[in-house]
Protein backbone atom coordinates (compact mmCIF):
# COMPACT_ATOMS: atom_id res chain seq x y z
CA UNK A 1 0.00 0.00 0.00
CA UNK A 2 2.27 2.36 0.80
CA UNK A 3 2.17 5.09 3.71
CA UNK A 4 5.03 7.20 3.26
CA UNK A 5 5.12 9.93 1.30
CA UNK A 6 6.19 9.31 -2.47
CA UNK A 7 8.76 12.21 -3.27
CA UNK A 8 11.35 10.33 -0.94
CA UNK A 9 13.11 7.32 -1.74
CA UNK A 10 12.35 4.54 0.68
CA UNK A 11 15.99 3.45 0.46
CA UNK A 12 18.15 3.19 3.80
CA UNK A 13 19.99 5.92 4.85
CA UNK A 14 23.79 4.98 4.68
CA UNK A 15 25.90 7.74 6.55
CA UNK A 16 29.32 6.44 5.08
CA UNK A 17 30.90 8.22 8.26
CA UNK A 18 29.28 6.47 10.72
CA UNK A 19 29.67 3.34 9.35
CA UNK A 20 33.37 3.68 9.29
CA UNK A 21 33.53 4.59 12.35
CA UNK A 22 31.85 1.81 13.99
CA UNK A 23 33.95 -0.37 11.33
CA UNK A 24 37.10 1.01 12.94
CA UNK A 25 36.04 0.63 16.50
CA UNK A 26 35.30 -3.23 15.74
CA UNK A 27 38.86 -2.79 14.23
CA UNK A 28 40.62 -2.02 17.56
CA UNK A 29 38.73 -3.83 19.76
CA UNK A 30 39.93 -7.18 17.27
CA UNK A 31 43.71 -5.70 16.90
CA UNK A 32 44.21 -3.08 19.61
CA UNK A 33 44.16 0.51 19.13
CA UNK A 34 48.24 0.94 18.44
CA UNK A 35 47.80 -1.50 15.60
CA UNK A 36 44.56 1.23 14.36
CA UNK A 37 44.75 4.45 12.31
CA UNK A 38 41.28 5.93 12.77
CA UNK A 39 40.85 8.87 10.86
CA UNK A 40 37.09 9.05 10.43
CA UNK A 41 35.10 11.35 12.43
CA UNK A 42 35.09 14.50 12.27
CA UNK A 43 35.62 15.39 16.01
CA UNK A 44 38.44 17.05 17.34
CA UNK A 45 40.36 14.32 19.48
CA UNK A 46 43.30 15.21 22.49
CA UNK A 47 47.04 13.57 21.95
CA UNK A 48 45.53 10.60 24.20
CA UNK A 49 43.14 9.91 21.81
CA UNK A 50 39.83 10.89 23.48
CA UNK A 51 37.53 13.58 22.34
CA UNK A 52 38.22 17.01 23.13
CA UNK A 53 35.65 18.51 25.51
CA UNK A 54 36.81 21.98 26.19
CA UNK A 55 37.18 22.66 30.17
CA UNK A 56 36.22 26.27 29.50
CA UNK A 57 32.90 25.29 27.97
CA UNK A 58 31.91 22.51 29.96
CA UNK A 59 32.76 23.31 33.04
CA UNK A 60 30.40 26.58 33.25
CA UNK A 61 27.72 24.86 31.49
CA UNK A 62 27.74 22.09 34.18
CA UNK A 63 27.47 25.60 37.30
CA UNK A 64 24.18 26.89 35.01
CA UNK A 65 20.91 26.60 36.59
CA UNK A 66 19.37 23.06 36.37
CA UNK A 67 16.01 25.70 35.67
CA UNK A 68 17.76 27.49 33.15
CA UNK A 69 18.67 24.32 31.29
CA UNK A 70 15.03 23.14 31.64
CA UNK A 71 13.74 26.51 30.07
CA UNK A 72 12.57 27.58 26.51
CA UNK A 73 14.22 29.64 24.99
CA UNK A 74 12.91 33.44 24.78
CA UNK A 75 11.70 33.13 20.81
CA UNK A 76 11.90 30.87 18.30
CA UNK A 77 14.59 32.76 16.74
CA UNK A 78 16.51 32.55 20.06
CA UNK A 79 17.35 34.25 22.73
CA UNK A 80 18.48 38.03 22.03
CA UNK A 81 21.50 38.23 23.57
CA UNK A 82 22.87 34.84 21.52
CA UNK A 83 21.70 36.43 18.21
CA UNK A 84 23.61 39.57 19.15
CA UNK A 85 26.66 37.37 20.36
CA UNK A 86 26.49 35.29 17.89
CA UNK A 87 26.97 38.10 15.34
CA UNK A 88 29.69 39.84 17.22
CA UNK A 89 31.07 36.41 17.16
CA UNK A 90 31.37 35.40 13.39
CA UNK A 91 32.14 38.78 12.22
CA UNK A 92 34.98 39.03 14.51
CA UNK A 93 37.80 40.77 12.72
CA UNK A 94 35.96 42.15 9.73
CA UNK A 95 33.94 45.47 8.93
CA UNK A 96 30.79 43.66 7.31
CA UNK A 97 28.23 46.35 7.95
CA UNK A 98 24.46 45.12 5.90
CA UNK A 99 21.45 44.56 7.29
CA UNK A 100 21.49 41.38 9.38
CA UNK A 101 19.62 38.96 11.14
CA UNK A 102 20.51 36.10 13.36
CA UNK A 103 18.29 32.77 13.54
CA UNK A 104 18.89 30.02 16.00
CA UNK A 105 19.24 26.33 15.33
CA UNK A 106 19.72 23.37 15.90
CA UNK A 107 23.70 23.06 14.93
CA UNK A 108 25.38 24.53 11.53
CA UNK A 109 22.82 21.41 9.82
CA UNK A 110 20.18 23.06 11.18
CA UNK A 111 21.62 26.31 9.29
CA UNK A 112 21.99 24.90 6.02
CA UNK A 113 18.95 22.76 5.82
CA UNK A 114 16.49 26.18 6.97
CA UNK A 115 18.42 27.89 4.46
CA UNK A 116 17.53 25.68 1.78
CA UNK A 117 14.08 25.23 2.49
CA UNK A 118 13.64 29.01 2.89
CA UNK A 119 14.83 30.11 -0.66
CA UNK A 120 13.74 27.09 -2.57
CA UNK A 121 10.71 26.06 -3.41
CA UNK A 122 10.09 22.01 -3.58
CA UNK A 123 11.17 20.52 -7.35
CA UNK A 124 13.96 23.78 -8.04
CA UNK A 125 17.74 23.09 -7.85
CA UNK A 126 20.52 23.38 -5.42
CA UNK A 127 23.91 24.35 -6.77
CA UNK A 128 26.41 22.26 -4.91
CA UNK A 129 30.70 21.99 -4.85
CA UNK A 130 31.65 18.16 -6.24
CA UNK A 131 33.32 17.46 -3.13
CA UNK A 132 31.90 18.54 -0.20
CA UNK A 133 29.82 16.86 2.58
CA UNK A 134 27.26 14.22 1.89
CA UNK A 135 24.35 15.76 3.49
CA UNK A 136 23.78 18.43 1.46
CA UNK A 137 22.10 16.21 -0.82
CA UNK A 138 20.25 14.86 1.34
CA UNK A 139 19.03 17.72 2.52
CA UNK A 140 18.07 18.97 -0.85
CA UNK A 141 16.55 15.40 -1.35
CA UNK A 142 14.49 15.21 1.77
CA UNK A 143 13.07 18.13 0.56
CA UNK A 144 12.06 17.34 -2.91
CA UNK A 145 14.90 19.18 -4.72
CA UNK A 146 17.23 18.66 -7.23
CA UNK A 147 21.01 19.00 -7.14
CA UNK A 148 23.59 19.98 -9.72
CA UNK A 149 27.33 20.37 -8.92
CA UNK A 150 29.79 22.68 -9.73
CA UNK A 151 33.46 21.21 -9.46
CA UNK A 152 35.65 22.98 -6.81
CA UNK A 153 38.48 22.73 -8.19
CA UNK A 154 41.05 23.50 -11.68
CA UNK A 155 43.95 22.58 -10.28
CA UNK A 156 44.73 23.69 -7.37
CA UNK A 157 42.80 26.72 -7.39
CA UNK A 158 38.60 27.28 -6.63
CA UNK A 159 36.98 26.64 -9.86
CA UNK A 160 34.86 29.77 -10.50
CA UNK A 161 34.48 29.44 -13.90
CA UNK A 162 32.51 25.92 -13.21
CA UNK A 163 30.33 27.97 -10.64
CA UNK A 164 29.14 29.85 -13.27
CA UNK A 165 28.39 27.63 -15.83
CA UNK A 166 26.37 26.11 -12.59
CA UNK A 167 24.60 29.15 -12.09
CA UNK A 168 23.61 30.24 -16.14
CA UNK A 169 22.22 26.39 -16.37
CA UNK A 170 19.91 26.72 -13.35
CA UNK A 171 18.95 30.46 -14.40
CA UNK A 172 17.66 28.36 -17.58
CA UNK A 173 15.16 26.31 -16.28
CA UNK A 174 14.30 28.58 -12.50
CA UNK A 175 13.68 32.00 -10.68
CA UNK A 176 16.29 32.10 -8.66
CA UNK A 177 19.61 30.68 -7.51
CA UNK A 178 20.77 28.82 -4.57
CA UNK A 179 25.30 28.16 -4.44
CA UNK A 180 26.39 26.23 -1.21
CA UNK A 181 30.22 26.90 -0.34
CA UNK A 182 31.80 25.38 2.96
CA UNK A 183 34.43 27.92 3.46
CA UNK A 184 37.04 28.80 5.16
CA UNK A 185 38.23 25.13 5.70
CA UNK A 186 36.63 23.21 3.13
CA UNK A 187 34.74 19.85 4.48
CA UNK A 188 36.58 17.45 3.55
CA UNK A 189 39.52 19.07 1.56
CA UNK A 190 40.58 21.89 4.01
CA UNK A 191 40.63 24.71 1.17
CA UNK A 192 40.17 27.83 1.91
CA UNK A 193 39.23 30.52 -0.74
CA UNK A 194 41.84 33.36 -0.72
CA UNK A 195 40.84 36.84 -1.03
CA UNK A 196 40.95 37.14 -4.38
CA UNK A 197 38.86 34.62 -5.17
CA UNK A 198 36.28 35.90 -2.57
CA UNK A 199 36.76 39.06 -4.39
CA UNK A 200 35.35 37.56 -8.18
CA UNK A 201 33.27 35.03 -5.96
CA UNK A 202 31.07 38.20 -4.52
CA UNK A 203 31.61 40.14 -8.68
CA UNK A 204 30.00 37.08 -10.34
CA UNK A 205 26.99 36.31 -8.07
CA UNK A 206 26.17 40.39 -8.34
CA UNK A 207 26.71 39.59 -12.25
CA UNK A 208 24.41 36.82 -12.04
CA UNK A 209 22.13 38.46 -10.10
CA UNK A 210 20.93 41.04 -13.26
CA UNK A 211 19.16 37.63 -14.31
CA UNK A 212 17.87 36.15 -11.16
CA UNK A 213 17.94 36.56 -7.31
CA UNK A 214 20.76 34.92 -6.19
CA UNK A 215 21.63 33.48 -2.70
CA UNK A 216 24.84 31.88 -1.42
CA UNK A 217 25.15 29.55 1.40
CA UNK A 218 28.12 29.81 3.46
CA UNK A 219 28.44 27.40 5.40
CA UNK A 220 31.31 27.83 8.26
CA UNK A 221 30.67 25.43 10.71
CA UNK A 222 35.18 24.80 10.73
CA UNK A 223 36.01 28.78 10.55
CA UNK A 224 37.18 28.30 14.15
CA UNK A 225 39.92 26.46 13.17
CA UNK A 226 41.28 28.26 10.40
CA UNK A 227 45.08 28.94 11.23
CA UNK A 228 45.06 32.86 11.67
CA UNK A 229 41.87 33.46 13.62
CA UNK A 230 42.47 37.12 13.11
CA UNK A 231 41.93 36.99 9.47
CA UNK A 232 39.90 34.09 9.13
CA UNK A 233 36.72 36.00 8.63
CA UNK A 234 38.20 39.42 6.33
CA UNK A 235 36.73 37.61 3.39
CA UNK A 236 33.57 38.85 4.64
CA UNK A 237 34.21 42.38 3.86
CA UNK A 238 33.71 41.80 0.44
CA UNK A 239 29.76 41.07 1.59
CA UNK A 240 29.70 44.60 1.88
CA UNK A 241 29.81 44.80 -2.32
CA UNK A 242 27.02 42.57 -2.50
CA UNK A 243 23.98 43.76 -5.02
CA UNK A 244 20.72 44.56 -4.39
CA UNK A 245 19.50 41.11 -5.93
CA UNK A 246 22.17 38.75 -3.77
CA UNK A 247 21.74 37.28 -0.41
CA UNK A 248 24.02 35.67 1.70
CA UNK A 249 22.99 32.97 4.13
CA UNK A 250 26.12 32.40 6.43
CA UNK A 251 25.64 28.78 8.25
CA UNK A 252 27.24 28.81 11.41
CA UNK A 253 27.90 25.86 14.19
CA UNK A 254 28.92 25.23 18.39
CA UNK A 255 29.32 22.07 17.43
CA UNK A 256 32.88 22.59 16.31
CA UNK A 257 33.71 25.75 17.71
CA UNK A 258 32.75 24.75 20.89
CA UNK A 259 33.39 20.88 20.80
CA UNK A 260 29.41 20.48 22.08
CA UNK A 261 28.82 18.05 19.17
CA UNK A 262 26.17 16.86 21.32
CA UNK A 263 24.56 20.08 22.33
CA UNK A 264 23.00 21.09 18.55
CA UNK A 265 23.76 24.76 18.67
CA UNK A 266 23.83 26.68 15.94
CA UNK A 267 22.85 29.80 13.67
CA UNK A 268 21.79 31.06 10.05
CA UNK A 269 23.04 34.73 9.49
CA UNK A 270 21.08 35.99 6.72
CA UNK A 271 22.93 39.06 5.29
CA UNK A 272 21.53 41.22 2.42
CA UNK A 273 21.70 45.03 1.16
CA UNK A 274 17.67 45.94 2.26
CA UNK A 275 16.38 45.28 5.97
CA UNK A 276 13.26 44.04 3.75
CA UNK A 277 15.40 41.37 1.96
CA UNK A 278 16.69 40.17 5.58
CA UNK A 279 12.78 40.39 7.11
CA UNK A 280 11.52 38.42 4.90
CA UNK A 281 13.95 35.28 5.31
CA UNK A 282 13.17 36.00 8.87
CA UNK A 283 9.94 35.44 9.08
CA UNK A 284 10.35 32.27 6.85
CA UNK A 285 12.74 30.46 8.92
CA UNK A 286 11.20 31.61 12.28
CA UNK A 287 8.07 30.02 10.68
CA UNK A 288 9.94 27.06 9.89
CA UNK A 289 11.48 26.69 13.27
CA UNK A 290 8.45 26.66 14.78
CA UNK A 291 7.20 23.67 12.59
CA UNK A 292 10.32 21.98 13.09
CA UNK A 293 12.37 22.29 15.86
CA UNK A 294 10.15 25.08 18.13
CA UNK A 295 13.35 26.26 19.76
CA UNK A 296 16.72 25.32 20.68
CA UNK A 297 18.58 24.29 23.76
CA UNK A 298 18.37 27.36 26.49
CA UNK A 299 21.25 26.45 28.23
CA UNK A 300 23.56 25.77 25.05
CA UNK A 301 23.00 29.67 23.81
CA UNK A 302 23.41 30.63 27.54
CA UNK A 303 26.56 29.46 27.60
CA UNK A 304 27.90 30.18 24.11
CA UNK A 305 27.07 33.64 25.38
CA UNK A 306 29.42 33.85 28.26
CA UNK A 307 32.11 32.23 26.67
CA UNK A 308 32.91 34.42 24.33
CA UNK A 309 32.11 37.72 26.27
CA UNK A 310 32.90 36.74 29.73
CA UNK A 311 35.10 33.94 29.53
CA UNK A 312 36.13 34.72 26.08
CA UNK A 313 40.30 35.02 26.19
CA UNK A 314 40.40 31.98 28.36
CA UNK A 315 39.01 30.07 25.51
CA UNK A 316 40.62 31.36 22.49
CA UNK A 317 43.61 30.13 24.74
CA UNK A 318 42.55 27.17 25.43
CA UNK A 319 40.88 26.66 21.18
CA UNK A 320 44.50 27.60 20.26
CA UNK A 321 46.19 25.15 22.06
CA UNK A 322 44.54 22.48 19.80
CA UNK A 323 44.34 24.64 16.75
CA UNK A 324 48.25 24.69 17.03
CA UNK A 325 48.13 20.77 17.72
CA UNK A 326 45.91 20.36 14.24
CA UNK A 327 48.49 22.67 12.30
CA UNK A 328 51.43 20.23 13.03
CA UNK A 329 49.05 17.27 12.35
CA UNK A 330 48.22 18.63 9.30
CA UNK A 331 51.94 19.80 8.09
CA UNK A 332 53.55 16.39 9.48
CA UNK A 333 50.99 14.80 6.93
CA UNK A 334 51.30 16.87 4.15
CA UNK A 335 55.39 17.02 4.34
CA UNK A 336 55.72 13.22 3.99
CA UNK A 337 53.07 13.13 1.39
CA UNK A 338 54.96 15.75 -0.53
CA UNK A 339 57.91 13.81 0.08
CA UNK A 340 56.43 10.37 -0.88
CA UNK A 341 54.49 11.73 -3.79
CA UNK A 342 51.28 10.94 -2.63
CA UNK A 343 48.75 13.52 -4.18
CA UNK A 344 46.24 15.24 -1.90
CA UNK A 345 43.95 18.29 -2.75
CA UNK A 346 45.42 21.76 -1.73
CA UNK A 347 44.77 22.33 1.58
CA UNK A 348 45.35 25.36 3.54
CA UNK A 349 43.63 24.63 7.24
CA UNK A 350 40.97 22.77 9.01
CA UNK A 351 40.63 19.33 10.06
CA UNK A 352 40.77 17.15 6.86
CA UNK A 353 43.14 16.82 4.31
CA UNK A 354 42.10 15.01 1.56
CA UNK A 355 43.29 12.33 -1.20
CA UNK A 356 43.05 13.45 -4.76
CA UNK A 357 41.67 10.26 -6.75
CA UNK A 358 39.13 11.55 -9.30
CA UNK A 359 37.85 8.11 -10.57
CA UNK A 360 35.37 6.98 -8.23
CA UNK A 361 36.29 2.94 -8.60
CA UNK A 362 39.48 3.10 -7.64
CA UNK A 363 39.22 5.77 -4.79
CA UNK A 364 36.50 2.72 -3.93
CA UNK A 365 39.30 0.12 -4.45
CA UNK A 366 42.19 2.12 -2.49
CA UNK A 367 39.81 2.40 0.56
CA UNK A 368 39.49 -1.14 0.83
CA UNK A 369 42.64 -1.87 0.91
CA UNK A 370 43.41 1.19 3.41
CA UNK A 371 40.73 -0.99 6.01
CA UNK A 372 42.49 -4.28 4.89
CA UNK A 373 45.55 -2.60 7.10
CA UNK A 374 43.67 -1.06 9.65
CA UNK A 375 43.60 2.24 7.92
CA UNK A 376 40.08 3.78 8.74
CA UNK A 377 39.39 6.49 6.16
CA UNK A 378 36.21 8.34 4.48
CA UNK A 379 35.60 7.79 1.14
CA UNK A 380 34.30 10.83 -0.68
CA UNK A 381 33.50 12.10 -4.33
CA UNK A 382 37.11 11.92 -6.47
CA UNK A 383 38.71 11.07 -3.31
CA UNK A 384 39.29 9.98 0.36
CA UNK A 385 39.20 12.33 3.48
CA UNK A 386 41.43 11.70 5.73
CA UNK A 387 40.39 13.57 9.19
CA UNK A 388 43.35 14.47 10.93
CA UNK A 389 41.63 16.21 13.88
CA UNK A 390 41.17 12.62 15.18
CA UNK A 391 44.91 11.45 14.71
CA UNK A 392 47.79 12.18 17.61
CA UNK A 393 51.13 12.70 15.99
CA UNK A 394 52.77 9.63 16.69
CA UNK A 395 49.87 7.96 14.08
CA UNK A 396 50.00 10.81 11.56
CA UNK A 397 54.32 9.97 11.46
CA UNK A 398 54.52 7.68 8.50
CA UNK A 399 50.71 7.71 7.37
CA UNK A 400 51.32 9.19 4.06
CA UNK A 401 54.12 6.57 3.33
CA UNK A 402 51.98 3.88 4.51
CA UNK A 403 48.94 4.77 2.42
CA UNK A 404 51.61 5.72 -0.98
CA UNK A 405 52.39 2.05 -0.77
CA UNK A 406 48.98 0.60 -0.61
CA UNK A 407 47.89 2.73 -3.42
CA UNK A 408 51.08 1.87 -5.56
CA UNK A 409 49.99 -1.89 -4.91
CA UNK A 410 45.99 -1.32 -5.59
CA UNK A 411 45.21 -2.18 -9.03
Amino acid sequence: MGFTKKSVSLVPIKDTVFAIVELAKKGKQENGPDKVWDATIGSLYGEDGKLVAYDTVFHHYDEIDDRVKAAYAASFTGNPDYRRDVWNWITQGSDLALPHSVIATPGGSGAVSTSMRTFLDEGQTVILPDIAWGSYKLMAGMNNMKTVFYQMFDGDHFNLESVKQQIEAVQAVQDRVVVVLNAPCHNPTGYSLSDEEWAKLVALLNESSKKTPVVLINDIAYIDYSYDLAESRKYMNHFNDLSDNVLVSIAFSCSKTLTSYGLRCGAAVVVAKHQEDVRDAEIVMEKMARATWSNIPNAAMVNFSWITTQNRDAFLKEKQDYVDLMKQRSSLFLKEAEECGLDVYPYKEGFFVTLRIEENGRAERVHEAFMEQHIYTVLVNKGIRVAVCSLPLNKVENLAFMMKKIEEETK
